[in-house]
């Protein structure tokens, strides 16, 4: 049966999923008029919504493009390349490259979400070169498709806001330490069968595929070669080829790394990009070389640019609409203290095609899932990280993360998709099992 239903489901997206922006625009349509429907906004109401949502993802947007270009420098060094041929010289047949771009993806992204959606991308664009007869599309789909682990490891932000004192529902339901949610053994018996059927049903879905779609990377260099030499260079070009000016520039970044660190400062996105672009500096042979690889990477994020404040402008009009906190509140009204965690994670997965980040998410449904916890007598820990594999889950439909993979691979978001569907329902299928039994 692999054969037949990878074929249909590749076919499928690639027959009919639309460009990621025309598909935001047909979600903003979609949620602007069940807003009036469903709601009893008006138009007017539902446009100042949306409105006021369009500019809430600004700051968001630049911290993805510049992970997306200081990672791709990174890549394009010496050291990372030994590296990717190390893999490579391990990953020597098709199977065991996408048995490794996945694992390592899941492993990273659980480490730091923004790490690991680079590195899978870079990963399988690297090994795509260097491993004969692999389909780049299944292996791009296999590094995105480690990105589920994120809301479940240490950057997780439904886990780590219930932990923060101060935090929305702190008044509610106190503090809940990491060790019941991140930590607890609910979510370690999910890691444990993801760890497993996701390699797994990548590999198999190599059955599928008659004629693997390859891609010849070209090995870049890292160095630009001088045409002249050094003595015939003027000033300026000696400053842009100095070695010594990027590595004293790293210094004093490492410097900054570690007063953060001595005064007890934590992993964030903004800490990844500030290591990715002077860890850049440093690998490169001169500023020259970092700055080449920096305009190499910089051709794909108009996608990000454009499409990430239309999904605030659809996320400003699920919360304020009230069409968000309707939908959860219905998959609460049929739950019961057993089953409100395995009700979290499909209303999570279902909202989450509207409302793509996790903690814009966990606002709508937080206070929800936390009445309804206390009024069912459920455990809330398990509650919340049904909710956050349910939110991780259909991430692998939904292309606004998917933005800066497919713009390392050079790839549309309708190569991928295909694989990506099968995946999440082999995936979510061991999530609801662990969740139920």
């Amino acid at each position: 049966m692999i054969k037949p239903l990878t074929q249909a489901f590749v076919t499928l997206f690639d027959r009919y999923m639309p460009d990621p922006f025309v598909l935001v625009l047909l979600i903003t349509l979609l949620v602007f008029f069940c807003g009036i429907a469903f709601e009893g906004q008006t138009p007017l109401a539902m446009l100042d919504y949306w409105q006021g949502g369009f500019w809430n993802l600004l700051s968001f947007a630049m911290q993805m493009t510049l992970i997306l270009v200081a990672g791709f420098a990174v890549a394009k060094t010496p050291l990372f390349e030994r590296l990717v041929d190390r893999l490579a010289s391990i990953a020597k047949t098709p199977g065991r490259a996408i048995i490794t771009v996945s694992l390592s993806t899941l492993i990273i992204c659980w480490l730091n979400w923004g790490m690991g959606l680079v590195a899978g991308a870079i990963l399988a664009r690297q090994l795509s070169a260097r491993v004969e007869g692999v389909d780049y599309r299944l292996l791009v789909a296999s590094a995105y498709a480690g990105f589920i682990t994120f809301h479940a490891g240490l950057s997780g932000s439904a886990p780590l806001l219930i932990a923060t004192p101060g935090n929305f529902l702190e008044d509610q339901i106190g503090l809940i330490s990491t060790t019941e949610t991140i930590f607890g053994w609910l979510n370690i018996k999910i890691m444990i069968a993801v760890l497993i059927v996701m390699p797994l049903t990548c590999r198999l879905l190599m059955r599928g595929i008659d004629k693997p779609v390859t891609l010849n990377v070209e090995q870049t260099e890292a160095v630009i070669r001088e045409t002249r030499s050094a003595r015939d260079l003027r000033p300026a070009e000696r400053l842009e080829r100095s070695r010594t000016l990027a590595w004293i520039s790293a210094a004093l970044g490492a410097a900054c790394l570690s007063l953060y660190v001595a005064n007890g400062g934590g992993l964030n996105l903004n800490l990844v990009i500030f290591i990715l672009i002077f860890l850049g500096l440093a690998l490169h042979a001169n500023v020259q070389s970092f700055l080449k690889a920096l305009d190499d990477s910089t051709q794909g994020i108009s996608g990000i640019l454009i499409q990430f404040p239309f999904y605030a402008g659809i996320m400003g009009m699920m919360n304020s609409s009230g069409l968000g906190s309707s939908i959860a509140q219905f998959f609460v009204n049929i739950s019961s203290a057993d089953t409100l965690p395995f009700l979290s994670f499909l209303s999570a997965g279902f909202i989450n095609i509207f409302i793509p980040s996790g903690g814009g998410q966990w606002a709508v449904q937080g206070p929800i899932l936390a009445e309804a916890s206390q009024s069912l007598n459920a455990y809330f820990p398990d509650v919340v990280m049904g909710f956050v594999w349910g939110d991780t889950l259909t991430n692998l439909i939904q292309p606004f993360w998917a933005l800066p993979v497919l713009a390392i691979a050079g790839l549309k978001a309708r190569d991928i998709m295909g694989f990506c569907a099968m995946i999440m329902i082999a995936t979510g299928i061991a999530i609801s099992l662990v969740l139920l039994f």
